[in-house]
């Protein structure tokens, strides 16, 4: 069980850092949820893995941590809403600058807030 859950941690850090190094925004937002997924896994994998540990203290010999459980909780709704912040960031990034490159190229368009006079 340790085995798998440090394998799929490791391909989910190395495809994040590879899509989070593409020099196109979606890819980045991608890249970036899946490192927080795989410091979910290894939050959850701190508190220990046990097979048919009780939810309860006191019921059974062997029982799961609710620490790291609680924290992998409160990461994935704090990974969700800075996801939706961050695709609504590149998509109004893309639409004031007219393409979605991670360093802010503008392409050949006019810039509708020149005055040209």
């Amino acid at each position: 069980m340790e085995a798998l859950y440090a394998i799929t941690t490791g391909i989910l850090t190395a495809s994040g850092v590879y899509l989070t190094l593409r020099g196109r925004t979606f890819p980045v937002v991608v890249g970036l949820t899946l490192l927080s997924y795989a410091v979910n896994l290894f939050l959850f994998s701190m508190g220990g893995l046990t097979t048919h540990g009780a939810a309860l203290v006191g019921t059974n010999d062997q029982y799961a941590d609710p620490l790291p459980q609680a924290l992998v909780l409160t990461a994935i709704v704090i990974g969700f809403a800075m996801t939706a912040f961050a695709i609504i960031l590149a998509m109004r990034s893309r639409g004031d600058l007219g393409s979605d490159s991670v360093d802010g190229n503008r392409t050949d368009r006019e810039d509708p807030r020149e005055n040209k006079a």
